[in-house]
């Protein structure tokens, strides 16, 4: 909803001052769905031969959660470091064996099932299931577990911001494409030059359309929303994180309580549940 009200402050103060210092709209109107055609038409072809499918797919996919509130709220970490507390505290009470099953079935796990929320995230149970298999076979110490997250974590860091990377290379070509429609309307108008002033000084006008809606379908539209996706994108990395600190704690032998109290430290703070509130959770999802 913010979102929308943003683009609609934005575009209302500028065309609205337009219009109360005298400017004539129907000159924008009438020439709006040309310069649209030519800077978009342009500029997302050439946004379709700069990037390979996956990365268009990706963008496809990841523009639409702009206008949807994040997901990652302090209710939700609360949920995850829950569910962390509790395969910890099962494993350090019956054995890493004893969450085996929990593991490799986590659709059918009653822990998994308990937290309903993250247990039907695909990406994070299947994260954490990976490195809690390592440590139930034991073949690999913490130092080397961490190297291992670490490297997967940059990797859907990169992942993740290509379709953002592509956003803002969209936003850098929109006014070089607004030019390139102010160009071609210079171009029609010197070939007109024989008609009367008053219509030339139309074909001028629409030709600065072009420049002006290039400028402003970059810095007004595409950048705003390059930058919001680039703040979802951080959320996703920092739940990735507060696992893997967790587990990292755990290995090295802390008690689960501990071991998610360093999970809860490297959440942002805006969304970081306090101790009191985090140990309050835990017992009551006992």
């Amino acid at each position: 909803m913010i979102v929308i009200v943003g683009y609609a402050v934005s575009m209302g103060c500028i065309f609205g001052m337009y219009i109360l210092h005298g400017g004539n709209i129907g000159v924008i109107l009438k020439a709006l769905p040309f310069e649209l055609v030519t800077i978009f038409g342009g500029a997302l072809g050439a946004f379709a031969v700069n990037n390979q499918p996956k990365v268009l797919k990706a963008t496809i996919k990841l523009i639409p959660t702009a206008l949807k509130g994040s997901k990652y709220t302090k209710a939700r970490y609360l949920e995850l470091m829950s569910l962390l507390y509790d395969i910890l505290q099962k494993a350090r009470k019956e054995g890493l064996m004893a969450i085996e099953k929990d593991v490799e079935e986590p659709a059918n796990s009653p822990v998994f099932q308990k937290f309903p929320t993250v247990g039907s995230d695909h990406h994070v149970v299947e994260f954490m299931t990976d490195y809690l298999r390592m440590m139930v076979s034991g073949n690999l110490n913490a130092h080397e577990i961490e190297s291992l997250m670490e490297s997967e974590i940059d990797t859907h860091h990169a992942e993740a911001h290509a379709p953002i990377a592509a956003i803002a290379r969209l936003a850098g070509a929109l006014p070089a494409f607004g030019i390139v429609a102010a160009v071609l309307g210079v171009v029609n108008t010197m070939g007109s030059v024989g008609q009367p002033p008053a219509v030339l000084g139309g074909m001028i006008a629409s030709a600065l359309v072009g420049t002006f809606l290039g400028i402003l379908l970059a810095y007004g539209v595409v950048e705003p929303l390059g930058g919001l996706l680039e703040q979802k994108t951080e959320d996703s990395a920092k739940e990735l994180e507060c696992i893997k600190i967790t587990l990292l704690a755990s290995m090295q032998g802390y008690n689960p309580a501990t071991a998610i109290e360093f999970g809860r430290k490297v959440l942002f703070s805006t969304e970081r549940p306090t101790f009191l509130e985090l140990e309050s959770y835990v017992r009551g999802k006992k």
